[in-house]
């Protein structure tokens, strides 16, 4: 089988895939996942991303026993530091989790995503 003059050179390697280029940071708003850390962790990765000037509007994403850190979070940021931020959106949901070791049965996982935006 032969191989055509383009299949034969190579491409240069700058150059990216389309799927692996990144988005304009205008078109798709961070994500912060809340997890054990303690809340004032997460207040200044907010803080930090939105002094940035590039992203008007923050997700924060939890699951389990973290959703309540999240709504801490979405409430201090609110209250004490940025005074126009305001929460666009809140969505709830369930993700079924693997079972742990020893266990057989799927775990069903509650989830929350808190967006807050820049007025």
């Amino acid at each position: 089988m032969k191989k055509t003059s383009e299949e034969l050179t190579p491409k240069p390697a700058d150059e990216k895939p389309e799927e692996l280029t990144p988005k304009p940071a205008d078109e798709k708003p961070e994500v912060i996942f809340v997890g054990n850390k303690p809340p004032m962790s997460y207040v200044l990765a907010i803080i930090t991303a939105l002094s940035s000037g590039a992203n008007k509007e923050i997700t924060l994403k939890a699951r389990g026993r973290a959703i309540t850190t999240a709504v801490d979070v979405a409430e201090i940021t609110r209250n004490r530091f940025v005074k126009d931020l305001k929460v666009s959106k809140i969505a709830i949901g369930t993700a079924e989790m693997p079972p742990r070791e020893g266990e057989n049965r799927t775990r069903m996982v509650s989830t929350m995503e808190i967006t807050l935006s820049k007025a």
